[in-house]
């Protein structure tokens, strides 16, 4: 007995330890390949293009600014996360590229659910009318066309819907959780002090119901973009006219079969996916089989667009994405990013400054520090211009508006310049631990404690800060925007704009792509077309964990992620603990997230 359980046990270890090293020898023909994927010098090959090949454009995945760095998640590996993205730079960079070159005949939409706000899909499509603009055909599949994908493949000339599929437009809005029946079940109470009646960023945590003034600057701002939307597609859809998308979510669409939506021009024809590449292939003269495709990330290689490092004369191009705080590994890092600025402004190479912000706000002291840093950058003498994605609001518009010039996107959300200040007390929670807190200090009463809800006089100290920095918020907007304080004021009160409004308001100048942007820095620095180059900044550099993820190692551990189950109150426990960490003074817009039907961006 005691024999064969030690023969078991050896043959359960020698079975461990040959399981062991095939692994090893697995990663290490992977490792191999991912050092050869980089380079002898880390730089990626030149793809070579066949002649009258296609651009092929799959809209699915979450778009993102510009390629992020990953680390190794441990629980994404657990719980078998494959999820892809995509960058909005690379995007526009390689569908630029294809336009460019002459062996690309034509482009191929595959609607795929993209995941990305209205403004990132609008510089897509953007995009795709520049490829048009060349002469070029651009054709557009799918099974399930939702609105994201129908709002870029509608600049297709041909739009294909699979006989069996169906067409998404149920209009444009967003939701917002709001979180204060949960905080009082976990005994946290907040306290805001702000000013500006639009101000709503603090609502979810405080009420658990809009108010009227947030209500009613929401309807402004989806009617704003939703008749843009509808007017775009129009201009694009000759076969429909300006209330096309309203009459669409109206008569639900979305059920109507294949030929209703055919019947009323939202789509040209109706074909199977296998059939796609024969329609393809006549375009360029070829058999299904046998015609090469491109993807734009593919051809972005071909690009030195945002590379240029080297070039004596170049525009800088510094993206500034996310929440913005201080020490943050997600967001803008003020402490990260006030060094990069100041060291562009301190490199003679260096001729204009891009700032791309795409943020919805965050910490007052963090936008103080960028805002300084980039008012030390034009002290140099330099033009500095600002990109708007998708937003740039509140402390993203403290950061812009001291610019020389403000594009925006049309579809780009903008404004909220406002403050609010938000103070969580734990007390009851503390009770309901059973925990006592006595506090001794030689001045009871002045500190603002987590156990101790402010008092009236704390409270009217917090204002006057918050007022001190409203004031100040609305001096910088006065002086970059050339306005007057009253004028600003007037326009302020934490409300929040779509671009097209923002430039009636003159808080932007254009309505344009990050490359109009460049061109206009550019220009302002005195630069000859084809005679700069351009840098982007951060320095993008793939990690090792990315390019092992890229190879397919992120799957590793997928069956034990389809029998994990995940807890869905740790998602509650995450928003209370990163509520209680944030910095409680914010220039922030509210917790807006802005969908094309069911697909959301927050």
């Amino acid at each position: 007995m005691l024999k064969k359980f030690f023969l078991n046990l050896l043959s359960s270890f020698v079975g461990a330890w040959l399981a062991l090293g095939l692994f090893c020898i697995v990663l290490f023909f992977v490792v191999i390949g991912v050092a050869a994927s980089m380079g002898a010098d880390g730089e990626s090959t030149s793809t070579k293009v066949s002649s009258d090949s296609v651009l092929v454009l799959d809209l699915s995945g979450t778009i993102v600014e510009t390629p992020e760095s990953s680390q190794l998640d441990f629980m994404s590996l657990a719980y078998g996360s494959k999820e892809s993205t995509m960058a909005l730079n690379v995007l526009v960079d390689g569908i630029r590229e294809a336009k460019l070159s002459k062996n690309i005949k034509a482009m191929y939409i595959k609607c795929g659910h993209p995941v990305a706000s209205p403004a990132t899909l609008n510089a897509v499509r953007m995009a795709v009318a520049d490829f048009k603009d060349s002469g070029k055909k651009v054709y557009a599949y799918a099974d399930m066309m939702t609105m994201g994908d129908y709002f870029v493949a509608s600049q297709a000339d041909s739009l294909f819907l699979n006989p069996g599929g169906m067409v998404e437009i149920s209009g444009l809005g967003g939701t917002t959780l709001f979180y204060k029946d949960l905080l009082d079940k976990i005994g946290i109470k907040m306290t805001l002090v702000k000013v500006g009646t639009f101000k709503s960023a603090a609502e979810p945590y405080i009420s658990n119901t809009m108010s009227e003034p947030a209500r009613a600057q929401l309807d402004t701002l989806y009617g704003s973009m939703w008749s843009y939307i509808g007017r775009a597609v129009a201009e694009s859809r000759k076969g429909l006219d300006d209330n096309a998308m309203n009459a669409a979510a109206d008569s639900f669409i979305m059920f109507q079969t294949p030929k209703q939506v055919l019947k009323g021009h939202y789509v040209d024809a109706l074909a199977y996916e296998r059939q796609m590449d024969d329609i393809v292939g006549r375009i360029v003269g070829k058999e299904g089989k046998d015609v090469k495709y491109y993807t734009p990330q593919a051809l972005a290689d071909n690009s030195n667009w945002g590379s240029d490092y080297d070039s004596k004369r170049k525009v800088a191009v510094l993206y500034a994405t996310g929440e913005i705080a201080e020490y943050s590994k997600t967001g803008i890092d003020c402490y990260s990013l006030v060094p990069q600025i100041t060291k562009l402004a301190d490199d003679d190479k260096v001729k204009a400054l891009v700032l791309r912000v795409n943020s919805p706000g965050g910490s007052v002291f963090g936008s103080e520090q960028i805002g300084e840093a980039l008012d030390y950058f034009k002290s140099k003498g330099k033009p500095f211009v600002v990109s708007m994605g998708d937003y740039a609001a509140s402390g993203g518009y403290w950061i812009s508006c001291t610019a020389d010039k403000i594009y925006a996107d049309p579809l780009t959300i903008t404004g909220s310049i406002g403050i609010f200040g938000l103070f969580p007390s734990a007390e009851g929670l503390a009770a309901k631990l059973g925990v006592t807190p006595q506090t001794v200090s030689t001045n009871p009463g002045k500190n603002i404690s987590l156990f101790y809800t402010p008092n009236a006089e704390q409270i009217d100290v917090l204002q006057t800060y918050i007022n001190d920095g409203y004031s100040r918020f609305v001096r910088r907007v006065a002086k970059g925007r050339k306005m007057k304080e009253s004028r600003v004021r007037q326009i302020a009160e934490g409300r929040v704009y779509c671009a097209e409004q923002a430039l009636n308001l003159k808080l932007v100048d254009e309505l344009g792509s990050l490359d109009d942007a460049v061109a206009d820095a550019a220009k302002l620095a005195k630069l000859k077309d084809d005679d700069y180059g351009v840098a982007i900044y951060p320095q993008y550099k793939p990690d090792f964990w990315e390019i092992l993820k890229a190879e397919g190692l992120d799957n590793l551990n997928q069956e034990l992620g389809r029998i994990a189950n995940c807890n869905p109150e740790s998602a509650l426990i995450f928003e209370a603990g990163r509520l209680l960490r944030r910095d409680p003074f914010q220039a922030r817009m509210m917790p807006l997230s802005v969908s094309f039907g069911n697909l959301t961006k927050k």
